[in-house]
């Protein structure tokens, strides 16, 4: 079952519940998620790929905005920024990710985030998030409509 706000399902969904909620300016929120070996994303002692931590991040962020889930459908992780990975999560611990609201421009939405395993930082960075479905160039609106018609 997916939560509100986020879109995710098994085995993609990462967030289990949020320890803080945002204040009303969004400069800070957290959640947790615990890693378990039988989860898709570890199949065995860690996950896969550390790179999963940005998602966790960008889970963490729309989860805690508040956004809506079919917004969530149509948005998507837009970017990368100042990314650095220590370390892949393994199975059993409990993460804690630290999100923020860093700056909106449009469509583009930046959170800075951090992700713990007890006293140890294992990720920080930014993501870029474009909200919406990308806007339909002229000719392929008129197009789109035009068929079946």
């Amino acid at each position: 079952m997916n939560r509100p706000g986020l879109p995710h399902a098994y085995p993609f969904r990462f967030v289990d519940a949020i320890v803080e909620e945002r204040n009303e300016d969004f400069t800070r929120g957290t959640v947790s998620i615990r890693v378990s070996g039988n989860s898709r994303a570890a199949m065995g002692e860690s996950w896969q790929s550390p790179l999963l931590l940005a998602e966790a991040i960008a889970q963490s962020a729309l989860l805690l905005e508040g956004g809506d889930a079919e917004l969530g459908r149509t948005g998507f992780l837009a970017g990368l920024d100042g990314l650095e990975l220590t370390r892949a999560p393994m199975a059993g611990e409990t993460l804690r990710v630290d999100v923020r609201l860093a700056g909106k421009f449009g469509a583009m939405v930046r959170f800075d985030g951090a992700v713990r395993a007890g006293d140890e930082t294992i990720a920080r960075g930014a993501i870029l998030v474009r909200k919406g479905s990308p806007p339909v160039p002229a000719g392929d609106a008129k197009e789109r409509t035009s068929v079946g018609d």
